[in-house]
């Protein structure tokens, strides 16, 4: 039924580590990203609330596949912008994490937002009125509560971001789920090993990053 794994005609391993280097690249600028984004939300600048809130309601509500093909279309084949990429699977794969960064940012956001309104008002009240800057506050006091707080959100948000890889085939990323799409139409009669064996891969990738956080998150908790 796994005569194909010891065929050599498919590079498994580099499909999946394509896709492991598209979540952790997407992982850091998600949380760049999300970062900016609710610090724009919580701001005092009304013009910052508003692009904020605007932002990530619409891309939030906005299909995942719609996103990168966006990116794909918008940037690449209209605008000509490659990131640059030399060839068409490494400038898929530059979209992909754009595309993966401008969509899970959002729900970064969401879940620093939720960890902000955790941290007790009268701390940033108390750093206002010794002279702080919004800055001062967010970066030195708030934001490093809200962090601690939302380990657990943000390993959700990780793990979904890692499964979420596969829309990059859309557009010919060279990852775990473009490599699957190819030998599904190879190996047609062995249908159920091909997925076997891509469940099991994504397992392994995302299950490990679940217990590494939940086991962060519970030293890392803000103790009331």
């Amino acid at each position: 039924m796994f005569d194909f794994l010891d065929s050599g005609q498919y590079d498994l391993l580099g499909a999946f580590w394509v896709t492991a280097k598209l979540a952790l690249y997407s992982a850091i600028g998600s949380l760049i990203w999300g970062t900016a984004l609710v610090a724009m939300r919580v701001s005092p600048v009304p013009l910052m609330r508003a692009f904020g809130t605007a932002y990530v309601n619409i891309v939030r509500n906005t299909p995942l596949t719609v996103v990168i093909v966006a990116c794909s279309l918008g940037l690449d084949q209209t605008l000509g912008v490659t990131l640059g990429g030399s060839d068409f699977k490494d400038i898929g794969f530059r979209l992909a994490v754009l595309g993966l960064t401008a969509y899970t940012g959002t729900f970064v956001c969401e879940a620093l937002r939720s960890g902000i309104n955790t941290v007790p008002p009268g701390q940033a009240e108390a750093a206002r009125a010794l002279g702080l800057s919004f800055t001062q506050v967010l970066t030195l006091i708030v934001l490093p509560q809200a962090f601690r707080a939302v380990v657990t959100p943000l390993a959700n948000v990780l793990i979904a971001l890692t499964k979420n890889t596969t829309v990059a085939a859309a557009i010919s990323a060279a990852e775990a789920a473009f490599l699957m799409k190819e030998m599904i139409e190879n190996e047609a009669d062995a249908l159920f090993a091909v997925f076997a064996v891509f469940a099991f891969g994504f397992m392994v990738l995302t299950l490990p990053t679940g217990l590494i956080l939940g086991w962060a998150a519970k030293r890392l908790a803000v103790k009331r």
